[in-house]
């Protein structure tokens, strides 16, 4: 007899945020042409391609950048295919084609106009074209700090599959370290970033750097949280902090759940408080650091978000888990009979 839970309870961690939810006008727009783009390279199988039809992953760049313009909101909407396209890819291999996956990654990102080698992973023609158009309209120091968050998110990818491979669990803290590679938020600041030329001694500021890492983990949480029952269901659940916790803790899915929503709300007052106190650079920079960091907490808004409104977590149940902040618990795919 299954003891488990029949339904999840997702409290609403954003209930208290600030950054109110909004959307780009140019969303439906943009979404017809990267759509088009995306479907072009013939990157997924039909079945991998309906699950990113239903991620809607042109709405989650809208809702991450509201108030951009619509040729940064193009290469936003580009920018979440490639994460979503390397996801899909790393999910099922192991350790060195991941490496050669990374190693293809970067190349293109430091020669985006060197055709790609033929036979080369359709990745490597994804990512140039992205980074080809981003880096016509982006700051250099928008661009520098983009190769350098997006090569850790790789890295950090490199260590998840390490882990799954060799049966690893991580401690909590230990966890939360890696996770914050893996959730790949950081690097997404370069649309937040591409129209200005913020000063390395401003991104770089340790209340910055924290402010930063605070959108991480709110994003984080909020994804643990609402992909662990379609994660649990598929047995690929370890890369999530629910069940790190539910490990190390001894809990059961209702009390980590509650950890993760208390870990969040702690989180939340630190961005409060930093945002509160953060260092003049005087009126000229002052005004873009404002600019800069309130596009990051609407990011972490737009996030929460998509979660609800696209159909990648909840089917098309979205809106009502989000008004009833439950979710029936899925049961587990019987891998025996290959379901």
């Amino acid at each position: 007899m299954d003891a488990r839970p029949k339904m999840i309870y997702l409290p609403d961690t954003m209930v208290n945020w600030p950054w109110p939810r909004t959307i780009n006008p140019h969303f439906e727009d943009v979404k017809a042409e990267v759509d088009l783009w995306f479907r072009n390279f013939k990157a997924l199988s039909l079945e991998s391609q309906e699950t990113f039809d239903r991620g809607d992953f042109a709405r989650l760049g809208a809702l991450l950048y509201p108030n951009a313009p619509r040729e940064h909101l193009r290469i936003s909407c580009e920018l979440m295919n490639v994460f979503f396209i390397f996801d899909e890819y790393t999910d099922i291999a192991n350790e060195t084609v991941t490496k050669e996956m990374v190693d293809i990654v970067l190349d293109t990102l430091h020669h985006p106009h060197k055709v790609r080698p033929e036979g080369e992973c359709i990745l490597g023609e994804i990512v140039r074209q992205f980074w080809a158009r981003a880096i016509q309209s982006a700051s250099l120091s928008s661009q520098r700090h983009f190769l350098e968050t997006f090569a850790a998110y790789l890295h950090g990818v490199v260590a998840e599959v390490i882990d799954r491979e060799q049966g690893h669990k991580r401690s909590i803290d230990d966890f939360l370290k890696l996770r914050r590679y893996t959730v790949g938020v950081r690097p997404c600041f370069l649309i937040n970033e591409m129209g200005m030329d913020l000063p390395d001694e401003v991104f770089y500021h340790p209340v910055i750097m924290d402010l930063a890492e605070c959108i991480a983990d709110l994003c984080m949480i909020d994804n643990d949280m609402i992909s662990y029952n379609k994660e649990q269901a598929a047995g690929n659940e370890d890369h999530n902090v629910v069940t790190i916790v539910m490990s190390e803790l001894g809990l059961d899915i209702g009390s980590a759940m509650a950890w993760a929503a208390h870990y969040h709300a702690e989180v939340q007052k630190r961005y409060i408080d930093s945002y509160a106190n953060v260092p003049s650079w005087g009126p000229s920079i002052d005004v873009l650091v404002k600019e800069y960091l309130d596009e990051t907490a609407i990011w972490a808004r737009g996030n929460h978000s998509w979660h609800y409104e696209s159909q990648r977590y909840c089917g098309t149940k979205g809106p009502e888990v989000q008004k009833t902040s439950l979710v029936p618990l899925l049961p587990k795919a019987n891998r025996k009979a290959g379901v």
